[in-house]
This record gives structure tokens, sequence and C-alpha cells, in this order.
């Protein structure tokens, strides 16, 4: 009963007000969104039908309204926007990072082993420590990390012997104490997984799988429960209505992941809208057979595509390049599929109708996937949307291709500032025409949809948005923008994050704008992104977030004292 009790409260927000399926009015908003062809419509109310969907918009106090409403709600002047969408994340990987030790915080490696020796201490029965979010780079190590450095005396204090994995921000490699190795039976003579790398330190394992490798230790892991799952998903809904988002691309959607979506589907509290794609073609075929699965839950659940990976992460210098690293001058990246592999793949999944979204981030992983479409969009014509994950590293002479068959470019703004002065070193100055090229793949007429890539970088689309127009990081650094040619404007920003992540997985028919005849997702918010400078926009307050017109996520206010003996309200 505790457990279902902890998944109420943290996936059920909506309160014994809330309206259900009615025709309603929301009046008094500063209201945003755009249309099929990214113009902004401005309006000051919202009418919504008993399907929970958009019947028109109040552009001005002449507007007839309907002489009977079932609700009237005052938006007390604050900014609507449509509920936003993230178009690329992991929501059970967010809702777990809710639930394990997080290190996206630490600043360095001593901070990391004291969070270690922390999370160990607190959580005793545990029988691994498990964890994600550690930063090389951010810890100015200019090296991996290493075993040995987590089996220091306090560590081995609270840690009692047992095994210790945490994944890397990007998720593209792990860490692992020696203990954790011996369980996986790793040894000197333990060859890598095509695709993965084994980081050796004086002739042993290092403790550093990267890509493929980390299956070796994650194999051993124990493997969560539904009930756990349960709570993860709920933590993570609970997590993105706050933040405005109100829809999500989950990428590398497991068979696990889609029943606990399933029971919350049928248990009435699936709350934000998750479009699917498998961890694979063997995935795909378990979900959802031979075709795409229908909309299920009004409009909150569909298996479209599946995720293909073809190259690792820059940070661990796994994104696979056409030239070498300019920091390693004998590597160039792990390549995850051959070229025949890739378009089998592809191919496989075309057939039944799957859209595909391809994870490739170095410019050899996306000429490869430019090329693979190029060959087989005469096989498979007509609206095929085919998606690449992140291109982020890009050839300028491949730039203008990803127009040619609609590509649409999945991209990730809080990575450029994240990752700005790493793909510096890693790249060289000269080979960064076509890194993080939003506005430069919009001029040639090619598509973007803006997301967070979620738990690799916080979810918040504010963020995303501040820095999509000014390429700044939080602090303005730097100041005017790294390589400024590829801001966008503010429109296509939330363009990328509204019709733009809508229509990359098709579902703009049904979210993405407050145009009559979509769903009535929408939040509420203290500031306007068409008006407001970067810096306020990331500090933007989301006050209520509503699903298919019904509240879901409002904003608890802190109760305010005075020096004046008056009561806290």
């Amino acid at each position: 009963m505790k457990m279902k009790h902890a998944i109420a409260a943290a996936a059920l927000t909506l309160t014994a007000a809330s309206p259900l399926l009615a025709d309603g009015l929301v009046e008094n908003v500063n209201g945003i969104t755009l249309d099929e062809e990214g113009n902004v419509i401005r309006f000051t109310g919202l009418l919504i039908d008993r399907e929970g969907k958009v019947s028109k918009l109040i552009k001005s106090r002449k507007d007839k309204l309907p002489k009977r409403l079932d609700f009237r709600t005052d938006g007390k002047g604050l900014t609507m926007l449509p509920g936003l969408i993230d178009a690329h994340g992991h929501v059970m990987g967010m809702g777990f990072q809710e639930l394990t030790l997080d290190l996206s915080a630490t600043n360095s490696l001593e901070e990391a082993q004291e969070a270690i020796r922390a999370y160990a201490a607190k959580y005793p029965e545990r029988k691994w420590i498990i964890g994600r979010g550690w930063n090389q780079e951010k810890w100015g190590l200019k090296r991996f990390p290493n075993a040995g450095e987590l089996e220091t005396d306090a560590i081995n204090a609270a840690a009692k012997g047992r095994p210790i994995w945490l994944g890397r921000v990007d998720g593209h490699a792990g860490w692992a104490n020696w203990r954790a190795m011996d369980i996986a039976g790793v040894t000197s003579k333990t060859t890598p997984p095509a695709g993965g790398k084994i980081i050796i330190l004086a002739g042993e394992p290092s403790g550093i799988f990267v890509d493929a490798a980390e299956e070796l230790i994650q194999k051993h892991v124990p493997t969560p429960r539904a009930r756990d799952r349960d709570v993860a998903l709920a933590k993570a809904q609970e997590k993105l209505l706050s933040q405005g988002i109100t829809s999500i691309a989950d990428m590398g959607t497991s068979i696990d992941d889609w029943q606990a979506y399933r029971r919350a589907g049928d248990n009435g509290w699936l709350n934000v809208r998750i479009f699917g794609y498998a961890a694979g073609t063997k995935q795909m075929e378990q979900i959802a057979g031979s075709a795409p699965t229908p909309w299920l839950y009004q409009d909150k659940l569909r298996l479209g595509g599946v995720k293909i990976y073809l190259d690792g992460a820059l940070g661990s210098r796994g994104a696979w390049l056409k030239k070498p690293y300019a920091d390693a001058p004998t590597q160039k990246g792990l390549r995850f599929l051959s070229y025949a592999e890739l378009r089998n793949t592809m191919v496989r999944a075309s057939m039944d109708g799957f859209q595909t979204a391809v994870h490739a981030i170095g410019d050899a992983a996306n000429a490869d996937i430019i090329n693979a479409v190029e060959d087989l969009s005469g096989t498979f014509p007509g609206d095929r949307r085919w998606r690449i994950e992140h291109a982020q590293i890009v050839d300028p002479v491949d730039l203008p291709k990803l127009a040619k068959h609609g590509i649409i470019s999945s991209m990730q703004p809080v990575h450029q500032t994240s990752d700005r002065k790493m793909a510096e070193a890693r790249l060289g100055p000269e080979r960064l025409e076509g890194a993080y090229a939003w506005n430069t793949i919009l001029k040639a007429g090619g598509k973007l949809a803006f997301g967070s890539d979620v738990p690799v970088e916080s979810a918040d689309p504010f963020a995303g948005l501040a820095t999509a127009i000014s390429r700044e990081d939080a602090d303005g650094q730097p100041f005017g923008g790294w390589r400024p040619q590829d801001r966008v404007t503010r429109p296509q920003a939330l363009a990328g994050f509204t019709t733009g992540a809508a229509y990359a997985a098709f579902a703009e028919t049904k979210v993405g704008s407050l145009t009559p005849g979509h769903r009535a997702d929408f939040i509420l918010v203290d500031t306007d992104p068409l008006l407001a400078s970067p810096s306020a926009i990331r500090k933007t307050k989301v006050e209520e977030t509503w699903v298919g017109g019904r509240p879901a996520y409002k904003r608890k206010q802190k109760p305010t004292t005075n020096n004046s003996n008056q009561e806290t309200r």
C-alpha cells in the first residue's frame, strides 16, 4: 500500500476541483502559439471542448463566447504557451536518476568521491551502488577516473565491499570499482565487444568501459522490479510537468518501459504524452509487432519508431569522425554499425512503416546516415520523416543534403553550451563549421526539432530556448554567442520545442499548437519568451501545466512572512 500511495502522490497532481472533460474557457492570458507556417499567433483566451481539444482562440473582447460554460478559469495575465515537447529524452532514465546517485552537480573528483561515500552510507541495504552524471571534463581532470579512485578509505568504509557502477553524464561510458569488475569477470584478457572499448591503465582494466563495453558490467546489475519502474515513471512525470513539458519522445523504449507506460495508462495516471522509439528492432517487434501502435489513452502513448545507434559521444571520444581527434591523433571514435548493417536495419524498420531515429554525433556518422537516407528514399518514398538524433558535428559539405529528403535534425541546444570547450579541444577550431549548426540547417531548408537528452542534461526547456536564441551559457558566456551565426530566432526556437518537435513524431495534428483541433496542452508561465532576455527566459517559472484540457500541475506557492506580527499567508 505504501508503494501505491507513493506512486499516486508523485504522479497525480490533479485536485478535486479539476474540471473533467467539459466545455471551458481559460481567459485573461498573454497567449502565444504558432501556426503551420511558423507564424506567431497571439490571443487572450482559449476555449476547450468536451474532448479536451482547443475549439477556439479568443483574440478580442468582440469574440463571441458560448452561452453556457462548464468552467471558466482566470489566467491572471500569465503567458500561455503550448505544452512544450522534448523531442529527445529518456523517460525512465530520468526517473531512475531521481532515485539513484546523481553526480551531475559535482565539480571535481573529490566532490564526486564524497557524494559516493555519502550515498553508500545512506543506503547500506542496496546491493549495488548505482549512479550517473560524472564528467571528467567538467572536473578539469583531463583524463578518465579509474577504479582505484573508487577505493578510498572513506568510500570503502561506507560501501563495505559492494560493487559500484556509475554512468558518465552522456550515458556513453561507465565507471566501475574492482568489486564490480570481479563480479563481471573482467580481466586484462577480456576482449571488448564491437563498438566498445575498455580503457587500460598499467596493463589492467582501469574501470572505464566505453559504449558497447558498458554491457560487460551492466548485465550484472540487478534488474529493476515493476514497482521500481512505476515509481521512476511517476518521478519523471512529476518533474516534466513542473518544467512545462507535456510531451516527450522517449528514445530507446524497452519492453519493460512500455509495460510501465501501459500500467500508468490503464490505471489513469499517465499524464505526460510519450512518443516511443524502440531500443532496436527486436524491442520494436516485441512492443508493436508488425506495425506502429495506434495512439492510446487519448493520444498519450504511441510506439511509432525505432532508435538506432551509429556512434558514441564526444566526451568519451566515441563520436565517429572522418579525421582523427585533434587531442587524440590515433583515434577516430567508435563506429557501431557498418554501412550495410545500418542500411539493413533501416530497411527492416521501414518495411513495416516504423520511423527511424539514428543517433549520429560525429561527422563520419552523420555522413553515413545521410547517405543511407539517400539510398533508401527511392525504395521507401512518401512521408518517412527520417530523423538524425543529435547531428552535432556535420561536415559542411553534407549540411545541404539534410533538406533534400526532409531529414529532421533532432538536436539539443544545451549540448552546445555544455560541450563548447570540449568540442574545440576534440576537433580544433578549423573543424567547427558544421558544429551545432541550427541556423545553417534551417537556411538550407532543413527541419529542426529541439529537446534535452534528459538525463544527460536537465529537461528544462527554457534553458534550451535561451541557448537557441543566444548560443550563450547561463553565465552569458561567450558574450554574443559561440559561433553566433547559428543562433535562431525566437519563433524558430519556440517551434523547435512545439510544432517542430510534434512534426518530428508524426504528432503535428494532435499537439504542438494551440490552434483549433489540437489537444489543449498548455502551460501558464511568468515570462514572455518572445520578448524577454535570454537570462530572464532561463528563470521562467511554470505556474500551471494543463494536459488535454485538464490541470496536471500547479506550482506550490511558498508562504511569506513579515516582521509586523501578521499571520503567515
